[in-house]
């Protein structure tokens, strides 16, 4: 059979298109895959946000003594922060996760520069602020929620493009992170052409039984017929 994609721009398409995380989340749970999910409070800021890329993983980690320490991070307003967004590629998401929930880890002109070198989604294991402006952005933020306190004097990124993990699910570089309204899931490298053409055929075949439905099968008949509800 020829492959369903052949590029991450092809498959984040039909992701976009025929997918939703609660699919490929039941796919990965028949794989084995069970810790795959972040935690149900990582909320888009849109409820109708999308995103689907690479993970570019971020580490995060407080730090409150802004200009006191052994190593030249100290000096640093938001340690790697900046080297870290300017590293971005395009269809990566940048997921950060590892400092307290005290700050704001992702704001507006973050998102800008970030939109211009065509990420394609931010997701943090805290909170983000300038709400307004991301939204006008109209680029998909997943977090805590909004909270304006700066990260500035409170937190700084020591590492990117490492392993991480996210309130235990484990995270490694160039993953994929799928996140809509229902949830933001993670899929290993390793498991993604398994899981996600697995979770098209069931996507499709979720549709059939769906126009079954409407036509007046019973949902008895349509998971005997078909296996699926």
């Amino acid at each position: 059979m020829a492959p369903l994609w052949t590029t991450d721009d092809e498959l984040f398409t039909l992701a976009r298109n025929e997918l939703f995380t609660s699919v490929v989340g039941d796919i990965m749970d028949t794989m084995g895959l069970l810790i795959q999910f972040l935690p149900p409070d990582i909320r888009p800021i849109q409820p109708k946000a999308i995103t689907i890329g690479r993970a570019m993983t971020v580490l995060e980690a407080d730090y409150l003594m802004a200009e006191q320490g052994a190593t030249e991070l100290a000096t640093k307003p938001f340690g790697l922060m900046l080297n870290a967004l300017d590293d971005l590629k395009p269809n990566e998401v940048y997921i950060c996760s590892g400092g307290s929930p005290r700050y704001a880890m992702w704001g507006g002109l973050m998102a800008t520069r970030a939109r211009h070198l065509k990420s394609v989604g931010a997701v943090m294991n805290g909170y983000h602020r300038d709400t307004n402006e991301l939204l006008e952005l109209d680029f998909p933020v997943f977090s805590m929620g909004a909270y304006a306190q700066d990260q500035g004097p409170r937190g700084k990124v020591v590492d990117y493009r490492l392993p991480i993990q996210f309130a235990g699910v484990r995270i490694e570089p160039g993953d994929i992170v799928f996140g809509d309204v229902d949830g933001v899931c993670v899929v290993p490298k390793e498991a993604e052409e398994e899981a996600f053409t697995k979770a098209l055929e069931k996507a499709r075949g979720e549709q059939v039984v769906r126009e079954k439905i409407e036509d007046g099968m019973s949902a008895t008949e349509a998971f005997a017929t078909y296996g699926i509800l």
